[in-house]
């Protein structure tokens, strides 16, 4: 496995790869991989194919990050993430320091950013609101930088896809986009980086989140002729308050291509939530 840290040895080595016709599968990440992100690099490589190069980023990007968000603690793990790459037959790992992903021009601040203005603005978008500015802004430096034919994501960050997928379309990124499924625990939590911070009993109370997305689902599928969204997310902030640890950020009720909220659930109606468990926040999602 090769491992590169400069922005212009990655795209020189890109650059020789599109000559000799060679496939690059990408599948960017923030590191602290998990077996989540392998799913995502086994699926990278199903596309590939034999013959294909799967590169994987690890770059804990600052301009996604709110101030009083987890960007100085989220976990740093290069070795061991580096170990699970060679494992997995990775071949290559590209890490990049700060100041090669946002170089200073000469009068000391970064001043370009992609900016999707629709996808972007409820949910995510909305309790965090540059979030998604420094995710479309990272990734098509990325994209940029390492030239793929395909990029995999996951689909537990269901809203950033969707950006990013818009972002492919409207700005001609020659790249196919695909969003492989949710990798879940035995009790069904979401596989994430962040489930690390939680404490035991707080990882316990954590499976309210895909319970309630079971709850919602059971609920719907019961329903002749549709559930009330506000009724079914009253139902849900009781159901996930009665947990004392856990607060929610937001529940939301969405059509799955435009993202747009519906009054009306239905099978086949998107929902999100994102709820603090202590003081981590956590996200899901899933179609009712």
């Amino acid at each position: 496995m090769r491992f590169i840290t400069s922005v212009l040895g990655m795209q020189r080595l890109a650059k020789r790869w599109r000559r000799e016709g060679v496939e690059v599968g990408f599948v960017p990440t923030m590191g602290c991989l998990h077996e989540g992100h392998m799913s995502l690099v086994e699926r990278a490589r199903k596309l590939v194919g034999p013959k294909g190069r799967i590169v994987v980023s690890i770059y804990v990007n600052p301009a996604q990050f709110g101030p009083a968000e987890d960007f100085s603690k989220y976990p740093r793990e290069l070795p061991r993430d580096t170990a699970l790459c060679r494992a997995a037959k990775v071949d290559l790992l590209f890490a990049p320091k700060d100041h090669e992903i946002y170089p200073a021009p000469p009068d000391g601040t970064f001043g370009t950013y992609v900016v999707e203005e629709t996808l972007s603005q409820g949910m995510e978008g909305a309790s965090r609101p540059t979030h998604f500015r420094g995710v479309a802004t990272i990734v098509a430096k990325l994209f940029n930088i390492v030239l793929p034919d395909t990029a995999v994501f996951g689909a537990k960050d269901f809203q950033q896809a969707a950006v990013v997928q818009g972002m492919v379309h409207d700005l001609n990124f020659p790249i196919r986009i695909v969003v492989a499924p949710t990798l879940r625990e035995a009790d069904g939590l979401a596989m994430s980086s962040r489930n690390r911070y939680l404490s035991p009993e707080e990882r316990r109370q954590a499976t309210v989140l895909w319970r309630g997305i079971q709850l919602a689902r059971a609920t719907t599928r019961r329903s002749q002729s549709g559930v009330s969204a506000s009724k079914m997310r009253d139902q849900l902030v009781k159901f996930i308050s009665d947990h004392p640890a856990a607060r929610v950020d937001y529940i939301a009720f969405f059509d799955s291509v435009t993202l747009q909220p519906v009054d009306l659930l239905k099978p086949g109606t998107h929902m999100a939530m994102a709820v603090f468990i202590g003081r981590t926040r956590l996200i899901d999602n899933a179609k009712l």
